[in-house]
């Protein structure tokens, strides 16, 4: 057997451990879906007539809000279900099993690769979960094929960068409870961004930090492909923010698996 399967069906075994802890833990899978969803019917269902009057649209209320807002809610899903991955990756590195990894025979690169795959299922079935219950209060997107193809490939880079760079973060913390807590300015993002309200209505030092921030972009990319939209640039700004930020996660996480596990 080659040095490649050997690779592949390590992290196949990897991948499986991932999923195990899924469905033993439910509660972070719970925890990826139940906050974007609470949001979504604060936002719509307590603000969304006030809010959808203050966009102008052609329905002016909750229907225009909850178009508006659920691409939003979506990509907030994603960052939602990537500090659920450093928690993991920390319970891992507190509680000794990845220096038992170094140890055994198996691919270095597989113990990652295990867990960025299973975040990355994770996510995508938290995506499905909150598209649900948008459908459930009214969401109607206009999206073709091609429509859902491109959200479905921009969530989905979006989702990597993102457990990339929570592998790292949960790497880097010595505790289970600050990397929790360290991946919150990721959650937080998406309300700094346009994905709430437009940028035009921010103060304009808010508003040049929303729009250069990376979360911006990734959501009128999602927004304009669900709704039919003009995409404009924001696809390739998107593309270029996650090509960014998986690099950087990657090569960051890969050091701190690599380094000497006394120096930590």
């Amino acid at each position: 057997m080659t040095t490649l399967a050997y690779t592949v069906s390590d992290a196949a075994t990897m991948l499986r451990r991932s999923l195990r802890h899924m469905l033993r833990y439910p509660s972070l899978t719970f925890f990826v879906v139940g906050i974007p969803v609470v949001l979504m019917l604060l936002f719509v269902c307590v603000f969304g007539g006030t809010m959808g009057a203050g966009l102008g649209g052609a329905s002016s209320g909750r229907a225009e809000y909850l178009r508006y807002v659920v691409p939003g809610i979506i990509v907030l899903t994603v960052a939602t279900a990537a500090q659920g991955t450093a928690i993991s990756i920390a319970m891992d590195m507190t509680e000794g099993i990845i220096s038992r990894f170094r140890t055994m025979a198996i691919s270095r690169a597989s113990v990652l690769t295990g867990h960025v795959v299973g975040s990355m299922i994770q996510t995508m079935l938290g995506i499905a979960a909150v598209i649900g219950a948008a459908l459930l209060l009214g969401f109607r997107p206009a999206a073709g094929p091609a429509g859902w193809i491109g959200a479905i490939g921009v969530l989905a880079m979006t989702a990597l960068a993102l457990i990339w760079l929570c592998v790292a973060l949960g790497m880097v913390t010595k505790s289970v409870e600050a990397a929790s807590n360290l991946p919150m300015p990721l959650m937080l993002l998406p309300f700094l961004g346009s994905g709430f309200v437009p940028t035009a209505s921010m103060p304009a030092g808010m508003r040049w930090f929303a729009e250069h921030q990376p979360f911006t972009p990734i959501i009128e990319a999602l927004r304009g492909l669900l709704t039919g939209a003009p995409v404009g640039s924001s696809a390739a700004v998107a593309l270029a923010w996650c090509a960014g930020i998986t690099l950087f996660g990657y090569l960051w996480a890969r050091a701190l698996y690599n380094r000497d596990p006394v120096a930590r």
